[in-house]
């Protein structure tokens, strides 16, 4: 009976601290850009904004990773109870599947900075029109314009639902 007390604590104070740092990870805490009159697409002024976001963006990634290691680190424990330690190990791997996704974003953030150095960038991988600035700053890593992501998710919907 203590020990599931025990691992309900757990749980708890791991979702705790999950919902915690969804909060404190959200990149969206930035001044949306205001284009001047006249602004052309893509200024400096608007790359330096965007550069900034992939920037925190990432760097708040990265701290995440950090804290899962520690938190991994501090709460590995050897329950004698095999449920608890099923418990444990059910969480450590779903916190290790997120930091492997986080990871493969990161990766790119990392490309879509270099990217940013690039006359390609800001327009639609497919259809070659601009992605736009506001689109920019909620996906600062997307490659299409609104419409034709929306169309590939239609067709990808077709194919495997």
């Amino acid at each position: 009976m203590a020990a599931d007390a025990k691992a309900k604590t757990a749980t708890k104070k791991t979702a705790r601290r999950r919902k915690a740092a969804a909060k404190d990870s959200q990149f969206r805490n930035f001044t949306p850009y205001k284009p001047k009159r006249g602004e052309e697409y893509l200024s400096e002024g608007q790359l330096d904004h965007l550069r900034g976001i992939l920037n925190q963006w990432r760097t708040q990634l990265m701290e995440e990773v950090d804290r899962t290691l520690n938190h991994m680190q501090d709460d590995a424990a050897n329950f004698p109870d095999p449920a608890d330690r099923a418990t444990q190990e059910e969480e450590f791997s779903i916190e290790l599947r997120t930091r492997d996704r986080e990871r493969k974003l990161i990766k790119k953030i990392n490309k879509t900075i270099d990217l940013l150095e690039t006359d390609d960038f800001g327009y639609c991988e497919t259809c070659g029109i601009e992605i736009g600035l506001r689109r920019l700053e909620a996906r600062p890593t997307a490659t299409q314009c609104v419409d034709c992501k929306a169309l590939d998710e239609i067709k990808e919907r077709q194919i495997h639902g």
